[in-house]
Formats: C-alpha cells, sequence, structure tokens
C-alpha cells in the first residue's frame, strides 16, 4: 500500500474521531444550557417574578397623626395642621446638585435650608424621600408638579404639622415638637422606625417630650409602584398607621390667659391648685415664648435673643426656678411649734426688732419691733423676731420633717422637664455638703425662709394647698390619655391636728382680712369668696451693719438682679377652700406689694371662672382694676 494512502487514511480517521468528540461536547453543552433554563424559567419562575416585582414596588412609611391636646374644658391647645411640602429620593434624582438648583427657581430655599437639604440626601439611604422644604402655599406646590419632568425624584406631598393655637400661654407646660436630630437618636432607646423618617417631628419639651411615645402614634405603610427609571407609576395599597392618643390636661385655658396675662412684663412665676384633688388649673411662666416658631425651625437671632433675655423666657420658673421662700415659710415653723406643744396659742413673744444671739443681732424686718405677739398676729404682720424663738425651740430636724410632709425639699412627679426638688436643709446634710457643724443662726435664717432653704413655686403651691385640705394631696397635670381618666387615689390624711391647722389658718385669715395684715391691702370684699393668704420677701443680697446704720437701700434704687423677690400664698374660699395660689416675681420687692395682688387677681379668676363682678375688689381700687383689665391682652377660647 502507498504509505501516502496510509497516512491519508490514518488522518481522516483522526479528524473524524475528532470531530465526534466536539459535536459530543457541543451537545452535552447545549443540553446543560437547554436543562438549566427550563430550571430557570419553570422551575425558579415564580421566585423571579416575585423579585421582579419587588424592583418594581416601592414600601414607605406613612407617619400617623399626632394625637391632640385639650385643657379640661375640651379647648384645643395643640392641633395638626395642613402641611405641603416637596420631597426628593436622591436614587431617582439622578444629578441632585441639578435637580435642586432647577426646584430653586420655584421653590425658594435659604442657603441653611439648601446646605441642610443636602447633608440630608448625602447621609440617608438612597431610596428615603427627604424633606427639602415645607409649609408651602398651593401654588408653589402647583407650580412644582407643573414642572415635573423637570424635576426627577421631586413629589410634592400634603403632611400634618403641629399647631399651637393658644400661642405662648402653654409653651412651658405643652412645650413643642421639633424634627428628629442625631442627638435625639444617641440619646433615646427607641426602635421605633418612625424616628428614621427624615424631618419627623417628636416632642422636644414639656407634655409633648414626656408622653411623646402616646402622642406619636404608630406608622402605617404603602406601596408604589415605579418604572425604570424609578417614577412612580401608581399606588398599589396603603394602610393606614393609628393616630397618637388624645390628651387631657387638668389646666383651664381661659385662667391660663388671665395668668399669663397679668404677669406680663414681669420675671415671675404662678400656680393655681385645686385643693381637694390636686388638679392644675393654670400653671404660668413670664415671659413665654411663641412654640409655633420651633415646630420648623426657629432662627439663630430669635433663639440667640430669646436665650439672652435676663428674664429667661426659656425656663419654666413653676417646677425649675428655686428661691428662698421668705416669710411664706413661717407657716411650716409656725405648725411644727404648735404641732409639737411647743407653743399655747395665746403665748406671747416681745419683738424689739432683732434678737441678739451672741455678738450677732437677727433683725427683724421692722426696726421699731412688733412689741408682744402670739401665734396668730405673728402670722398676720409677719414678724421675724417671733419665728427667731420658734426655731430654737422647734430645732432644724422638726423644721425640716414638717416642710416635707407639706411637699417641700421633695421633688414633685409631673411630666415636666427639669423638675427641681429644691432644698430643705438639715445638720446632717450641712455636714455631708458643706463639711461643717450646723450653727443656732442657720436655724434663725431657715425659720424666716432664708439661708439654705429653696423652694419651687410649684411646691408653695402644694404646701398651701395641703394646709387648706389638711390632706396629701399632690399636684395633677394630666385628666385623660386617649379617654381614659387617669386615676389618683384619695389624698390620705397629713396627720397633722385640726386646731394645729385651724390656728394657722386663722393667722393667714388675719393677714388678708384684717387691718395691719400684710396683704390687707389686696383684700377680697366679697365675703363668700374671702382668701386666707400669706406674703413673703425673700433677700439675695446681704445687708451690711453698716448699710443698717446708714439706711438700708431701698430696693427700687437697685438693679434689677439685687433686688428681693416677692412671694404670695394663698387659699379660698376661706370657709370653703377650693383653690390654692402661689406667686413668685423674681427681684419685684415686697411681697405684699407685688406679688399679692396678682395671687389675689388669679384667685379670683378661677373662682370666677372668668371675669369676677367689680364688687369682689375693695371699692377704693375698682376703678383702677377696671382700667387695668382693659389692657390685659386676654382671649377667651372656646371648646
Amino acid at each position: 500500500m502507498n504509505p501516502n494512502d496510509r497516512n491519508t487514511r490514518n488522518g481522516l480517521r483522526r479528524i473524524t474521531r475528532r470531530g465526534l468528540i466536539v459535536t459530543g461536547l457541543q451537545a452535552g453543552f447545549i443540553g446543560l444550557l437547554a436543562a438549566r433554563l427550563r430550571y430557570l424559567q419553570v422551575n425558579q419562575a415564580e421566585e423571579f417574578r416575585l423579585l421582579a416585582e419587588e424592583n418594581r414596588v416601592n414600601i414607605r412609611l406613612l407617619p400617623p397623626a399626632r394625637g391632640l391636646i385639650f385643657d379640661r374644658n375640651n379647648v384645643p391647645i395643640a392641633e395638626n395642621h395642613q402641611n405641603y411640602r416637596i420631597v426628593m429620593v436622591r436614587e431617582q434624582a439622578g444629578n441632585v446638585d441639578e435637580v435642586l438648583a432647577r426646584l430653586t427657581r420655584i421653590v425658594p430655599l435659604s442657603d441653611e435650608d439648601y446646605a441642610q437639604a443636602l447633608d440630608s440626601l448625602k447621609r440617608r439611604a438612597a431610596f428615603v424621600p427627604i424633606t427639602i422644604a415645607e409649609q408651602l402655599t398651593w401654588d408653589q406646590v402647583a407650580a412644582v408638579s407643573a414642572n415635573a419632568p423637570a424635576l426627577p425624584g421631586v413629589t410634592a406631598e400634603v403632611g400634618l404639622t403641629r399647631f399651637y393655637p393658644l400661642g405662648s400661654d402653654f409653651a412651658h407646660i405643652v412645650g413643642y415638637v421639633g424634627r428628629v436630630t442625631t442627638r435625639d437618636l444617641e440619646k433615646v432607646d427607641d426602635q421605633d422606625p418612625l424616628l428614621q423618617i427624615p424631618k419627623f417631628q417628636i416632642g422636644k419639651s414639656g407634655v409633648e417630650l414626656k408622653i411623646d411615645r402616646s402622642l406619636r402614634g404608630f406608622a402605617g405603610i404603602k406601596r408604589i409602584e415605579v418604572n425604570a427609571l424609578g417614577r412612580i407609576m401608581r399606588e398599589i395599597d396603603r394602610k393606614e398607621g393609628r393616630s397618637g392618643a388624645n390628651v387631657q390636661l387638668t389646666i383651664d385655658a381661659n385662667v391660663q390667659n388671665y395668668l399669663e396675662a397679668r404677669m406680663n412684663g414681669q420675671s415671675a412665676a404662678a400656680v393655681v391648685m385645686d385643693v381637694n384633688n390636686g388638679e392644675l388649673i393654670a400653671v404660668g411662666s413670664a415671659p413665654s415664648f411663641d412654640p409655633n416658631k420651633f415646630v420648623t425651625g426657629i432662627s439663630t437671632a430669635e433663639y440667640q435673643a430669646l436665650n439672652d433675655d435676663p428674664y429667661r423666657p426659656f425656663a419654666n420658673k413653676t417646677v425649675q426656678g428655686t428661691y428662698p421662700p421668705g416669710s411664706t415659710f413661717k407657716i411650716i415653723v409656725a405648725l411644727a411649734a404648735v404641732e409639737g406643744g411647743l407653743i399655747d396659742l395665746d403665748e406671747t413673744v416681745t419683738c424689739r426688732g432683732y434678737m441678739e444671739l451672741g455678738n450677732q443681732r437677727f433683725h427683724c424686718w421692722k426696726r421699731s419691733g412688733h412689741g408682744k405677739l402670739n401665734l396668730r398676729d405673728s402670722l398676720k404682720h409677719s414678724c421675724d423676731v417671733f419665728y427667731y424663738e420658734m426655731a430654737q425651740r422647734v430645732g432644724i430636724e422638726k423644721i425640716a420633717e414638717m416642710a416635707r410632709r407639706f411637699g417641700l425639699g421633695e421633688r414633685l412627679d409631673l411630666p415636666l422637664n427639669g423638675i427641681a426638688a429644691g432644698l430643705m436643709p438639715t445638720k446632717r446634710w450641712k455636714q455631708r455638703v458643706i463639711g461643717s457643724e450646723w450653727r443656732i443662726g442657720d436655724s434663725l435664717n431657715a425659720a424666716i425662709g432664708q439661708g439654705f432653704v429653696l423652694t419651687s413655686p410649684m411646691q408653695l403651691a402644694t404646701m398651701t394647698a395641703r394646709l387648706a385640705s389638711g390632706r396629701a394631696v399632690v399636684p395633677k397635670l394630666l385628666k385623660s390619655v386617649d379617654g381614659a381618666k387617669t386615676q389618683t387615689a384619695f389624698p390620705p390624711d397629713l396627720g397633722i391636728s385640726a386646731s394645729s391647722l385651724r390656728a394657722v389658718r386663722d393667722g393667714m385669715f388675719a393677714v388678708s382680712n384684717e387691718r395691719g395684715g400684710t396683704a390687707y391691702s389686696t383684700r377680697i370684699a366679697e365675703k363668700t369668696m374671702r382668701m386666707a393668704g400669706k406674703t413673703g420677701t425673700s433677700q439675695v443680697r446681704r445687708i451690711t451693719t453698716m448699710e443698717r446704720r446708714q439706711g438700708v437701700t431701698r430696693n427700687e434704687d437697685l438693679p434689677w438682679e439685687r433686688r428681693d423677690h416677692a412671694l404670695f400664698v394663698a387659699f379660698a374660699p376661706y370657709d370653703a377652700p377650693r383653690y390654692a395660689v402661689s406667686v413668685v416675681v423674681e427681684h419685684g420687692g415686697g411681697g405684699s406689694a407685688f406679688a399679692a395682688p396678682i395671687g389675689r387677681d388669679i384667685l379670683l379668676e378661677a373662682l370666677y371662672s372668668g371675669p369676677p363682678p367689680i364688687e369682689a375688689y375693695p371699692a377704693s381700687q375698682r376703678t383702677r382694676i377696671m382700667n387695668e383689665r382693659k389692657n390685659l391682652p386676654l382671649r377667651r377660647p372656646e371648646a
């Protein structure tokens, strides 16, 4: 056989074998591919359909309506108003800077808002809608919608925003809401998904803060269909969230408004409390501020002006402010002396204008002295020397024990922020905190509400309510939450004899209703409404011996911040007590001249549930009172 033919046949066999191998490999690959396609198209069809559906459908949280807040008569004091806003989704917008630039030609944005929007868009997930502008007019929203093709990722929405119809009247009680900040998220251990919604509003102070979780409600969800470009095509379904709980306070909006108006121009605080159940009828701190400015963000200039005000409008002085109680504290010392059997009601103490203790003199406010006084007259004339004597008989420990029974030196439980406990000093306290022994002179200072003793206006109102009722009432601010009344136990008896309480009440009656009483000029003329009160003046500076010799500088001649605080506490009607009041006017001067008139007028407003008849005032004051009422910035909100 020709060698060439043999080589040819061998080559053909090899080619055929290789062809078969390649063909087999191709057939196997095609078979595997067909099997894989069948697996994906048939076996996994449902899974991939769901994945495609999830890419087509977005889920978004729906913020619920925040619970409303009402006064005791169902006057709304915190509402929700419609709020037109513009939101942007970064992953749908493409070039964010370019879209924002177009948007600002329609909706003007300040440099601060523009920078904040950019920051939020960068920090939040690309699919999260970011609020760019809010509180817009309908015309602005319509203009944005008309330019939708040029504004990818931008949509107009209608939401709710908080509104306080009574403005500054309830700023220190209700507080205000504001946008969730990073700091808020760091402070609270709260996994509520609502907090992740940009610019979602939560409570920042007052009741809005303290019961925020109840007011906030629970989120809803909506599913929306988007196209390949991310544009919303339609809403598939929605499940509405649950609105927050509505809250009713014990406050009377009309009395609250009068109280705020009556303290206008002062740095002051006042509290009106029901003596029988502790319900707070009015709680005011002056000056106040408009909480609506904080809902969407107050300007830096406005905030700084409020923060720099020496009258401290941000402070809720009723619970955060602590002051030497001055002569209002003599009520406690008198009770401790009588209840301890350390003085007879007819026993007298002679006041010469001072008491000597070693080589030191402790002066009475009346330099010439009061002469001989019994317990009743000591309260009526507010004699300091009488209480210097009582302090030595009773001792600081018994005085402190009695003070605590009346709510002084104890932190009161209320849904308000920054509540101060005040201070009721003891020997042990001074040794532990100051590192020195208690001296008799410390007791003498404490007996007239000076020295280390500190109380808040809320504590003074509680003290007065307990004295009037004889029961351990506690202040109450919440009347109902979500329709369920907040139950409180019937206040227990104070455990103080009726005769001791009657003796002190009688002295307070003399203060307001007998000539020579320190509050006689601000008495209530209507006999069925007569009040029992106690004035107080607390010093914020030390009067030197040299100044006493040369003449004590009058308050009005001192800088405002060095003047005395003016205080007044009272309850009425005397024969059947309903309300207690406490008033503190910072650096106001004498309690009888500056705090007592405010307290009297507020009590009358509460007793008559509105403007009292002019006959309730002393005849000599009626013309002045009528003129003053005309100038008060009053409003009468309706339920």
